[in-house]
């Protein structure tokens, strides 16, 4: 058998773990076998948070859109129903963004809709 030789390959994958490692505090980024732990802990934590994120902000969005469609008399989910009705295709995004840098064009939609009675 012949005697097979790892020295670069080796190194090569526990500096790339110790790079991922790098400003975890204490042994966590100077030890590889500590550090592999925490690095793939992190990356599991890192998978989690990028689906957690679109929740997050999608509620985010709901919040802002239902505060300015109250402030104009009507509901978050009364808005969104009347929106699909006339065939109004923007994404709660954009709404969102409406809701708070322009309030007037938001206002505009809504009385396109129909909800609230406009005096």
């Amino acid at each position: 058998m012949v005697r097979v030789k790892r020295g670069n390959v080796a190194r090569k994958r526990r500096k790339k773990i110790l790079q991922l490692a790098k400003g975890y505090k204490g042994a966590h980024s100077r030890l590889f076998r500590v550090a592999n732990q925490q690095v793939m802990k992190a990356l599991r934590y890192a998978y989690v948070g990028r689906k957690q994120k679109k929740r997050v902000f999608r509620k985010l969005w709901i919040s802002r859109i239902n505060a300015s469609a109250r402030q104009s008399g009507t509901t978050y989910s009364q808005l969104i129903n009347c929106l699909k009705e006339n065939k109004i295709n923007l994404n709660r995004k954009m709404l969102a963004q409406m809701a708070v840098l322009d309030y007037s064009s938001f206002y505009e939609i809504i009385k396109q809709t129909k909800l609230t009675k406009v005096s």
